[in-house]
Order: structure tokens, then C-alpha cells, then sequence
């Protein structure tokens, strides 16, 4: 396996670059043009959850979607709402 020497020069780029892909996903939010609806794939990688564990979220009404011509479609806001809403914080005792 060949061995890459990685230089500072190498480092500069990468940060670079990963600024610039942070600068325009935040241009895209604060524009409004992350997508509004999501599919279930976007949303199992979103969420890092397998197809059973999505398909259990919406059974059990963890989860609201809409079904459109068998795509199933979950609205980004709600799912912020519903990770918000079941958020657990520990504190201190104090």
C-alpha cells in the first residue's frame, strides 16, 4: 500500500475547501432552498436510521409523512419539531 505524505500546504487546502462547502449550506438555508420535502432515503441518512427503524416511526406516528403516487414524503420541518420535541438534556444538580 503506498504511503501519501500529507503536507501543511495539503491542510490549508482541505480547510479551504470544507469552509467553502460550510459557506454555501448555510447560503442555501438562510436562501430557503433546502428542500422543504424529503424522501425516505434523505431522511434514513438524515436521521441514520435503518429502513425498518423509518418504517416503525411511521407506524407509530413518530413520524408524519404524506404519500403521493407511492413516494412517501416527510415535510423537514416536522422532523426538526420532533427531534426538538423528544430532545433529552441532563443537568447538573446544582
Amino acid at each position: 500500500m503506498p504511503t501519501s505524505i500529507i503536507t501543511t500546504d495539503d491542510l490549508r487546502e482541505f480547510k479551504m475547501e470544507l469552509l467553502d462547502d460550510i459557506k454555501n449550506l448555510l447560503a442555501k438555508q438562510t436562501s430557503g432552498r433546502i428542500k422543504k420535502y424529503l424522501k425516505s432515503s434523505e431522511v434514513m441518512d438524515l436521521l441514520q436510521v435503518s429502513p425498518g427503524t423509518l418504517q416503525n416511526l411511521r407506524i407509530n406516528g413518530t413520524l408524519p409523512y404524506t404519500k403521493v403516487g407511492g413516494i412517501i414524503y416527510y415535510d423537514a420541518e416536522e422532523i426538526q419539531n420532533v427531534m426538538t420535541a423528544n430532545r433529552v438534556q441532563h443537568g447538573l444538580n446544582s
